[in-house]
């Protein structure tokens, strides 16, 4: 995690508590050292951000310091209720991990009625939740299609066959039973679809395609468009 996103995740921790937290609690939740989270803390105190307390005792956001509210209509908030249930769908453990901390921090950004509406749990997706592949690991991908880093995969296709391949991931869609990963494949030179519960292995390469994702998604989409557009 980027040192401003963390700071960001700092003060939200400490808007939403209330009793002071321990350096300790907010490492173990940002996965990080607490000696990190010390120099954070240093870091907003620095930068006026009304942190108080000590090492030992934990840290509060004194009254008076706060974000620049969030403000959505009843609609908003539940299509946003909707959306955050969907992702329990994905079967994409860091995806749902992350919808659970945008609930908190919508919560404690909105009005106490829009706050209800959120908590109510009157909205739900409903249906079957896809297993987490066991050979690749949906975050890796995600992060691989942000950097534009290329990923070496070992493939078994729908006939059983076993192949290695170097993807540029550039997209992932989430189906009901599975995800498929949307990449420019070195080996067949075009973009092919992947299953990701096809996927028995996944490693990062470190080399780069940067640059050229919104090319290649241009070519994805451009390819879907025209078959879509193509008689029967």
């Amino acid at each position: 995690m980027r040192k401003a996103s963390r700071l960001f995740e700092i003060i939200q921790i400490l808007r939403l508590a209330r009793l002071p937290v321990t350096a300790a609690e907010i490492a173990a939740r940002l996965e990080v050292t607490a000696r990190s989270i010390y120099r954070d803390i240093a870091a907003l105190q620095a930068m006026r951000v009304p942190v108080e307390g000590e090492r030992g005792i934990g840290y509060i956001l004194r009254p008076g310091f706060d974000l620049p509210p969030l403000m959505f209509s009843i609609e908003e908030t539940e299509a946003i209720v909707l959306a955050l249930a969907l992702l329990e769908r994905t079967g994409d453990t860091e995806l749902k991990a992350a919808a659970g901390r945008v609930a908190d921090k919508i919560a404690g950004a909105v009005p106490p009625p829009l706050r209800h509406t959120l908590s109510a749990r009157a909205l739900h997706a409903w249906g079957s939740v896809p297993r987490q592949p066991e050979g690749i690991d949906l975050a890796t991908v995600r992060r691989a299609i942000r950097d534009e880093e290329k990923l070496s995969i070992d493939y078994r296709d729908e006939y059983a066959r076993a192949t290695e391949r170097t993807v540029r991931p550039i997209a992932l869609i989430y189906y009901s039973e599975t995800a498929n990963i949307v990449a420019w494949c070195e080996l067949r030179q075009a973009i092919r679809n992947f299953r990701a519960d096809r996927v028995e292995a996944c490693e990062r390469t470190e080399a780069y395609f940067r640059g050229e994702g919104d090319k290649l998604r241009q070519l994805w989409i451009a390819g879907w468009a025209e078959n879509r557009a193509a008689p029967p």
